[in-house]
């Protein structure tokens, strides 16, 4: 179509199809854009030509049509499964893509050999054996296998180099095989290991664990003391795991997927859980063009995860962070491609509640930590000093931010950022006294003093920008502390959550209360104002909890009241010992035998204080 001819909305709209389908927008050039499903074509797509309230990326993708197709599908869920084939097809641009789609690998257990192997396997299952899993990665696989390797010998060299074995390898001498190939160990002490082991990965930790104890106590009774040792040092490596995981349960076959957006990206953290037993997570960070909530990326996501791949396992339940209506199209759709019904949900408690806190912290922290990437901090420094008009690139910004509750244990925070990212060794709290509860002006002005004064006489070094969290009297407050000290040709940029409070919709002053900058909420500068601030509300806010909760009280495990000789016996049994007592959390704590989750907070307080 010719660039010349421009595309009218309005007569499109006028012949557009209100029932359920696809669509497809294409450029100038006949590129295509973007595809996207609706239950109501006309409805959804003249959402695209209102006059106000779009996204600035939504208003540059609008720009660009030129053309627009449809294809009009029986029901949603027809809608929902032609949309992802010609994502995955395509790949437009204005889409949020998953670029990961690789099969998980599993733990393969031979069943055709007299003393079966342990090994990782991806791609079909041709091999005659027990295949548990998926896990999310190969690093997760080996973990556990090195777990298992450790614990219950079990080999897991490849039959060819087994097979032709005349001596024990280096695995046998530093105790990780038993030299099955050499005949060092019996078929029936061999299987009893590989029942075991059957039964961790089986998720069956709980009952394994009890077993082991048992064992191990009639070993002891015994005088079979070497015997105890192998069995106490197999329990403390398998409750060590417990620990880590912090959620055995026994039952439930579930993925949790978290998804975390903030000023430049996205990512989608998924935990798989198999019997109860947490096998391992994994990163995704789908491109992400368009202005979108966590909801959103979830419900462009799901579709692309399930349906790309067949390999893929689907478990009956999926446990998300966020909701969106489209989510139960999502659900009928992946049934029907499956064969078999699942839910999706977000309303949680218990260990599922733990599981998804899990994923949604995780997807926060690597979203960060690809945010705070050098080279990408550098591009937003090079943004930020367009925007300001700034002569040379900054290389240092301070914000400061204050924390509080109801005005008790006040704290001010200052975090410095450089073109390499944050600079967290220059990271300041000042313990605000002296003013009125809850008078954040007063508070703020007593940081920058504090801070400026110093500087002032020559300690430390002096920010490029001085970024304040707050409105325009706290750029008041700051604009009077530098005026007092005679501080000047310093850069001073106040940012203001305004009305609505979202992300991206801040208000800047730049050095005036009355000069407001206004940046698009796609710009890397804003974005980099953006993550200064909210690195400036989480130390602060960190900084008020520790002060708020500084005094802590001591004990020995024998001053525990309600702990007495028969609970003291019973956690020893129960960890193996008081070093794996000390190792493990208070959630662990609580699965010992008579211990109350307040009494497990209670004794992890007290191995753990200084």
């Amino acid at each position: 179509m010719s660039q010349s001819t421009p595309f009218d909305p309005r007569a499109f709209l006028a012949s557009a199809s209100s029932k359920p389908g696809v669509y497809r927008m294409f450029d100038a050039d006949g590129a295509l854009l973007y595809v996207g499903k609706a239950s109501n074509l006309k409805k959804r797509l003249s959402s695209y030509f209102r006059k106000t309230g779009l996204s600035p990326k939504t208003e540059a993708l609008v720009s660009r049509i030129q053309q627009i197709d449809t294809t009009i599908t029986a029901n949603e869920t027809e809608a929902l499964l032609l949309e992802q084939s010609l994502i995955k097809a395509n790949r437009p641009p204005y889409n949020i893509l998953l670029r990961d789609d690789k099969s998980y690998p599993y733990v393969f257990l031979s069943s055709n050999d007299d003393f079966p192997r342990l090994g990782l396997h991806r791609g079909t299952k041709r091999a005659k054996g027990r295949y548990f899993g998926p896990y999310p990665s190969a690093g997760a696989i080996r973990e556990s296998l090195g777990l298992l390797q450790k614990a219950f010998l079990v080999r897991q060299c490849e039959d060819s180099y087994y097979r032709n074995r005349t001596r024990p390898c280096l695995q046998y001498q530093i105790k990780r095989c038993k030299a099955p190939c050499v005949g060092l160990v019996d078929a029936d002490e061999y299987a009893e290991d590989v029942r075991h082991s059957v039964m961790f990965l089986e998720g069956r930790s709980n009952a394994l664990n009890t077993e082991l104890t048992n064992a191990m106590e009639q070993a002891s009774m015994n005088l079979d003391f070497e015997r105890a040792a192998e069995l106490r040092d197999q329990i403390a490596l398998l409750r060590r795991v417990q620990d880590q995981q912090s959620m055995d349960t026994e039952q439930g076959n579930v993925d949790i997927i978290a998804a975390s957006v903030a000023p430049g990206g996205a990512c989608v953290h998924v935990v798989m859980v198999r019997n109860g037993r947490v096998l391992g997570s994994k990163n995704h960070f789908p491109r992400v063009p368009i202005e979108q909530q966590p909801g959103e990326v979830l419900a462009a996501f799901l579709p692309q995860y399930y349906l790309g791949t067949a390999e893929r396992e689907l478990p009956p339940e999926l446990i998300v962070n966020a909701e969106h209506a489209d989510f139960a199209i999502i659900a009928e759709a992946l049934a029907q491609a499956r064969g078999y019904n699942l839910s999706i949900t977000s309303r949680v408690r218990g260990n599922r509640k733990r599981w998804l806190d899990l994923a949604a912290g995780n997807a926060e922290q690597s979203l960060a930590s690809l945010l705070s990437n050098r080279q990408h901090v550098h591009q937003r420094f090079e943004a930020l000093q367009q925007a300001l008009q700034l002569d040379e690139l900054p290389t240092r910004l301070e914000c400061y931010d204050i924390s509080h509750s109801s005005g008790e244990a006040t704290v001010a925070s200052c975090v410095v950022f450089g073109p390499e990212g944050p600079l967290k060794s220059d990271y300041r709290r000042f313990n605000i006294e002296g003013v009125t509860a809850g008078d954040d002006y007063a508070a703020m002005r007593q940081a920058l003093h504090r801070r400026f004064s110093r500087l002032k006489e020559g300690e430390g070094k002096m920010p490029d920008v001085l970024l304040v969290d707050g409105g325009k009297g706290q750029m008041n407050m700051a604009i009077e502390v530098l005026q007092e000290l005679a501080i000047h040709d310093l850069t001073l940029l106040g940012v203001a959550k305004g009305v609505t409070r979202k992300a991206g919709m801040e208000t800047l002053y730049l050095n005036d209360p009355h000069n407001e900058l206004v940046l698009p909420g796609h710009s890397p500068a804003l974005h980099l104002i953006q993550h200064i601030r909210d690195e400036a509300h989480r130390f602060a806010i960190t900084g008020h909890r520790q002060r708020r909760g500084k005094a802590r009280t001591s004990s020995s495990l024998e001053g525990i009241a309600g702990v007495g000789p028969k609970r003291r016996r019973e956690l020893l049994r129960h960890f193996g010992g008081l070093q794996e007592l000390k190792r493990a959390s208070a959630a662990e704590i609580a699965k010992a035998p008579g211990i109350s989750k307040k009494l497990a907070e209670q004794i992890y307080a007290a191995l753990h204080s200084d």
